[in-house]
């Protein structure tokens, strides 16, 4: 092959890899996928707070299932060592069947390949424990396999920061795509003029988004004049 053969060829390539950057996900043509959020690799966390890693998983699955994305759980040696997946997690999705793997890797399961081939999305949203194996391994292969992987980075855990950013790293040089949970729930809604999941979204927000809920909770009562979103709202008493 000349040079100029083998040029050509390797921009047609960069350009295939590359082209998913320049486009936005959407729920019809995206899937969410959960690896090993399980007690054992739990334990393993310390690059992020561990309260806060769960609060951001179970928010970004009540906002695949709001959107109606089809999603995968798979969970690694479960009996054997790794513990029933996160009860949080499970009952978003009640009698969803968990993936069950003896592999590292979830790409080296059949059942789990074809789950995912079964939602027929090319636009993957990975999560999962620990980043820097169960997360890193699949993203690199599912990419090379044609894969538009996006790892939502806070709703997945490793041992160290240091871990966490080397498997970042290593996932972008690979063609992969970093985001948070907020940005990737809200690449779902796209547009506020679309109100089909917009009062949903918002009390979801409101109920897990931080500050950013805070922040809807306040505008709305505060600024709107809208009901509190509590079960028995504050009562403010005046002097007469």
């Amino acid at each position: 092959m000349c040079i100029r053969d083998r040029i050509n060829k390797e921009n047609k390539t960069m350009s295939l890899i590359s082209s998913h950057y320049h486009q936005l996900y959407t729920p019809e043509d995206a899937a969410v996928v959960f690896i090993d959020h399980q007690p054992q690799m739990t334990f393993g966390v310390a690059n992020i707070n561990r309260a806060d890693l769960i609060n951001n998983v179970t928010l970004l699955a009540k906002a695949a299932k709001l959107f109606q994305v089809p999603t995968v759980i798979t969970a690694v040696e479960t009996e054997g060592f790794s513990g029933y997946v996160w009860p949080q997690l499970l009952d978003i999705f009640p009698g969803q069947h968990v993936i069950e793997r003896t592999s590292m890797n979830s790409w080296d399961s059949d059942e789990f390949r074809k789950a995912i081939k079964a939602t027929g999305r090319k636009n993957i949203l990975l999560t999962g424990l620990w980043t820097e194996v169960c997360v890193t391994w699949p993203a690199i292969e599912m990419i090379g396999d044609g894969y538009n992987i996006y790892v939502v980075e806070d709703c997945c855990g490793a041992t160290s920061k240091d871990a966490q950013k080397a498997a970042l790293s290593r996932i972008v040089q690979a063609g992969g795509t970093r985001l948070t949970t907020i940005g990737a729930l809200l690449e779902f809604q796209r547009d506020w003029k679309n109100k089909e999941h917009y009062d949903a979204l918002m009390n979801l927000l409101k109920q897990q988004g931080g500050a950013y809920g805070v922040g809807v909770e306040y505008a709305y009562t505060m600024v709107h004049h809208a009901p509190q979103s509590a079960l028995s709202p504050q009562v403010v008493k005046h002097d007469a």
